[in-house]
């Protein structure tokens, strides 16, 4: 019987909590989830992870957190990422960093499941080194019987997620993008049955730019001052995609996109944000 994972995009901020926490229940029942997988990189005021924020995203059903560029924000967040094996930090980071490159869970069913992400180097605020290297240093360390891998490629630019799809085509069960948070329309099988898709989009308000207020932004790029990107708040959607895998080959037996509607937030921020929403900070 396939694997079912589901991978949610970029959760952004408290709309983007509120619409994982009322809809993913659901979802993980209607479409028997075995492991859900998220980038909760921008799970705080937007921008950053704390540990509170990361114990609640764990109550609401999600297994596996990946991060991206912003994983360090929060300082609070690094003793987590040292202690627990359900949050990984970007694996072509410095071996040095704070936090596990990867890690390998183990389902209701039985099957162990590695998890990694990897951050780009185009266009991306933080320093990294070759993706591609630590995606071959990742696999190498896994358990022979560790047949299934999935890889968030946390990056701007589509050609080096669809390069990395390639790259890991055959090696991996799934790679997904995030980071843009627009969600693409791509979602594939490739020839080494690899399930792909370049970016899954945000769990967040798409009433908005990139999930922050729409009048905001389009003052900071109309009059090139410095102006707050404070979180939206309307038509947050639940965005992410569904791979069905094989346990037994690590090969993908299909990837759809999935999407659910949760209305407009009631608020952007909440006490558990600690604001942080700096002039010009996207997210």
């Amino acid at each position: 019987m396939p694997l079912r994972i589901l991978c949610l995009g970029d959760i952004v901020g408290r709309p983007g909590r509120q619409v994982v926490h009322q809809k993913l229940p659901a979802l993980v029942r209607e479409r028997s989830v075995d492991l859900v997988i998220a980038n909760a990189e921008n799970i705080a005021g937007g921008s950053g992870i704390t540990t509170n924020l990361f114990h609640k995203l764990r109550s609401y059903g999600v297994d596996v957190a990946t991060l991206g560029d912003h994983v360090y924000r929060r300082i609070d967040i690094v003793p987590t990422l040292q202690a627990s094996e359900r949050i990984v930090r970007p694996a072509n980071l410095a071996h040095a960093a704070a936090g596990r490159p990867f890690t390998v869970v183990t389902t209701n069913s039985g099957v162990a499941v590695a998890v990694f992400c990897l951050l780009g180097r185009i266009y991306m605020n933080l320093p990294a080194n070759d993706p591609f290297a630590a995606a071959d240093w990742v696999l190498q360390q896994l358990p022979e019987q560790v047949r299934v891998s999935v890889c968030d490629m946390h990056a701007e630019a589509s050609s080096e997620k669809v390069a990395m799809g390639h790259w890991l085509d055959g090696r991996a069960s799934l790679v997904f993008g995030t980071h843009t948070h627009i969600p693409s329309a791509d979602a594939r099988i490739l020839p080494g049955g690899t399930a792909y898709i370049s970016d899954l989009g945000m769990c967040g308000p798409y009433d908005s730019v990139l999930g922050r207020r729409k009048d905001r932004v389009l003052k900071a790029m109309t009059t090139n001052m410095p102006h707050a990107y404070e979180v939206a708040t309307g038509d947050v959607r639940l965005c992410g995609a569904l791979a069905e895998i094989d346990p037994e080959s690590g090969r993908a037996v299909s990837i759809e996109r999935v999407e659910v509607s949760g209305g407009n937030a009631d608020q952007a921020y909440d006490a558990d944000d600690a604001r942080n929403h700096g002039p010009g900070d996207r997210g």
